[in-house]
């Protein structure tokens, strides 16, 4: 069965502080995977659910990255994604809207989108809040209330 979550819960979910003492140079610790590097980050939850960050940058064009966060509920092994955070490296289309755009932009779970039969994270605004995946993690960071204890937030001299 796949995984529905409405507009509150999404929120609640986005809202509640998550903490790791992770250090920001292990996470940043990129795998070559394919045509990309990605590495992810589990933050347990006290319930048995678990949010995850995962960092996606293509080898190549350094505009096509993703910073995602997402959710997955206690005995389920489906990742919820709550936000993405892309890169300027692909068009962009908002179905319901009837948008298409081609920029940095950040895709937000919506219930809209899930009742239409979209993805979770279909729908997307343009954002001029970052330039390159670091700064769209720095924000991603800030909009998902997540603090990496061991670390200074924004310090990526590593």
């Amino acid at each position: 069965m796949d995984l529905f979550l409405p507009d509150k819960q999404i929120e609640e979910l986005l809202a509640e502080e998550k903490r790791t003492n992770i250090m920001l140079r292990d996470l940043w610790s990129l795998k070559d995977k394919r045509s990309h590097r990605e590495n992810d980050l589990i933050i347990p939850r006290e319930d048995g659910s678990q949010f995850k960050i995962i960092l996606r940058q293509n080898t190549i064009n350094v505009l096509d990255f993703s910073v995602i966060f997402a959710f997955t509920p206690k005995g389920s092994n489906q990742d919820f994604k709550l936000c993405r955070y892309n890169g300027k490296s692909h068009q962009h289309s908002n179905k319901i809207e009837k948008q298409t755009f081609y920029d940095f932009h950040i895709h937000q779970a919506t219930e809209r989108y899930q009742r239409a039969g979209f993805k979770e994270e279909s729908y997307a605004e343009i954002t001029t809040r970052y330039s390159d995946i670091k700064t769209a993690f720095t924000c991603m960071v800030t909009d998902c209330n997540i603090v990496f204890e061991n670390d200074n937030q924004l310090d990526f001299n590593f």
